[in-house]
């Protein structure tokens, strides 16, 4: 009887201890997205400002901007990933958060283009914040747990953007580099209650040595090179990734110049959007993913995703822009139900592993989408081009994500 209750006992510890560990993720994804959703509705006058040049110029300059950034989370992904896997969740998180307040210092007080592109180099090192949280989410999640339990991470991310855009909306009136400010301080709030309450859920019975072969960012990207069980997978899941940038690399652009609207408009919108995208990560993925499946739950995010796609494609009218917003936020279903499909068929030894190869193809889908996007938004929206369509890359991003639901049903049908 001692030994049944005290068995008992350790469970319900257990359960608790696990539930604190999703808690600490959850605000490290919600303070980590607060901080670039206050930032981003001032991106476009910001750059303006220290350039001088136009909006369309600061679209590609922010294109640009980016894709460096993804070119360092490319590179360092898996080598992250596998350093977790070596070493535990708990050094990584602390160390990526503590490059993250520095990035945000240094773009603070950026009085060039270069301290911005130095700022974005330390942020693509910080990005395994979120490449290792899933891992760390995966160690403390029954399987049956995991899709659920990775929408915590979109869901703290969405309520980031419910918050954040209204703080800078608030804080830019004492200038331009206050919600960069504000951002580095929030993060280091972060780093200190990490530092205090963070624990290590990867057990030393679960570590594996560190190996550059692994760490490679290319030798990362070998399940889409090798016919196999997980290639058509990995595929859907990186034209998912390179459609869904499309709305960090040119929305503030595309509301800006084409819709006329005013950062403050704009951090509305990211407001709505934020909301729509904390509900649907964490309420109805949840849902959907226990009475639908996860297979349906996919297939569901990308079908709304090329609805919302399409429309904005051919829109020039500011409510119908905010009214495809929810639409747009069901997208987002994809993104668990993609995790959870990958960490089911993939050892618990593995996890960072798997956590890192994704990493790798959100690396390269930064890396292209953004340069791309942006471009494409410049080119159709010059003076000089033959044919005035701002919408371009959301019709580019909506025949990406068709591309992918076609290998997801190629997935299902192995």
């Amino acid at each position: 009887m001692d030994l049944e209750m005290s068995s008992l006992t350790l469970e319900s510890n257990s359960k608790n201890n696990n539930r604190y560990a999703l808690f600490f993720i959850f605000t490290v994804v919600f303070v980590n997205s607060l901080g670039a959703s206050m930032v981003m509705p001032v991106l476009p006058s910001f750059i303006t400002n220290l350039t001088g040049g136009t909006i369309g110029q600061a679209a590609s300059w922010g294109g640009i901007l980016t894709g460096m950034y993804a070119v360092i989370m490319f590179l360092a992904g898996p080598a992250v990933g596998n350093l977790s896997d070596k070493h535990g969740r708990r050094p990584v998180i602390l160390l990526s958060l503590g490059l993250l307040v520095l990035d945000y210092i240094i773009m603070a007080l950026a009085p060039d283009l270069f301290w911005l592109f130095a700022g974005r180099i330390l942020s693509g090192f910080s990005a395994a914040t979120f490449a290792v949280s899933s891992a760390f989410i995966a160690d403390v999640s029954e399987k049956q747990d995991r899709a659920a339990n990775f929408g915590l991470i979109g869901a703290g991310f969405g309520l980031g953007f419910v918050i954040g855009p209204a703080i800078g909306g608030l804080i830019v009136e004492l200038g331009l580099r206050a919600p960069f400010y504000a951002a580095a301080i929030i993060n280091a709030a972060s780093l200190l209650y990490g530092v205090a309450v963070l624990p290590e859920t990867l057990g030393m019975d679960k570590r594996r040595s560190f190996t550059w072969k692994c760490a490679n960012p290319f030798m990362a990207l070998k399940p889409l090179a090798v016919p196999g069980k997980q290639r058509p997978l990995l595929l859907a899941l990186l034209f998912y990734m390179l459609a869904q940038n499309v709305y960090p690399a040119v929305w503030a652009y595309f509301t800006e110049g084409t819709l006329g609207w005013k950062p403050a408009q704009i951090g509305i919108s990211l407001a709505f959007y934020g909301f729509s995208y904390t509900f649907v990560q964490g309420y109805l993925t949840r849902v959907l993913s226990r009475k639908l499946g996860l297979n349906t739950t996919l297939a569901l995010g990308m079908l709304s995703g090329i609805i919302a796609l399409g429309i904005l494609a051919i829109t020039s009218q500011t409510w119908l822009a905010f009214a495809v917003i929810p639409i747009a936020a069901l997208g987002a279903l994809s993104s668990p139900a993609f995790n959870g499909i990958l960490a089911n068929r993939t050892s618990d030894n593995a996890q960072g592993d798997l956590q890192g190869i994704v990493a790798a193809l959100a690396g390269i889908s930064l890396i292209f989408s953004p340069l791309v996007m942006t471009q494409v938004y410049h080119v159709f929206t010059t003076p000089q081009t033959l044919i005035q369509f701002p919408g371009a890359p959301f019709a580019l991003a909506a025949a990406l994500l068709i591309a992918a639901i076609l290998l997801v049903a190629k997935d299902l049908h192995q």
